[in-house]
Order: structure tokens, then C-alpha cells, then sequence
């Protein structure tokens, strides 16, 4: 299983081609590999935690900068799953 700095390191080399075909879109990483292309952010979370639970994965909006938000922030499936 891949830790989230091997997903981000994932996105990152993947970064230029992503921007040139998926510019404003939401990313799917995991396991260091594109998983899908979405969107909206609640597209590829709902998606996120019905395959993978609770991770790690991450969700990047391609050509955005990158967000860091505090380790207590966590999406919630709106029907409660994790």
C-alpha cells in the first residue's frame, strides 16, 4: 500500500500531462496510480471512500495548488460511510 507522499509524488509526475488534458478537474490517486478523473471534489470523494475507505488516496483539483489541511479533516459520505 502506497503512503499519501507516494500518492503525491504520484500526481506530481503525472502533473504536466494531467494539466494538459484534465485543467480544472478533480484527480483520483491511489496505490501511486491514476484512478479516475473527475468533475466536482464530492464526485471523486463519494467514489474515493466507496472503493477505498479511508484512504490514503488523494484528491487533487488538477492545476490547483495544493491545500494542506490539518490531519482531523476528513470527508464524510453523506449517508454516514467512511
Amino acid at each position: 500500500m502506497a503512503s499519501i507522499l507516494d500518492e503525491i509524488r504520484a500526481f506530481e509526475s503525472m502533473q504536466r500531462e494531467l494539466e494538459a488534458e484534465h485543467l480544472g478537474r478533480w484527480v483520483l490517486m491511489h496505490d501511486s496510480a491514476l484512478v479516475a478523473v473527475y468533475d466536482s471534489f464530492e464526485g471523486a470523494a463519494d467514489d474515493a471512500v466507496s472503493r477505498f475507505g479511508g484512504g490514503p488516496y488523494l484528491i487533487r483539483q488538477v492545476g490547483a495548488p495544493p491545500i494542506t489541511l490539518p490531519v482531523s479533516v476528513m470527508y464524510h459520505h453523506p449517508d454516514g460511510q467512511r
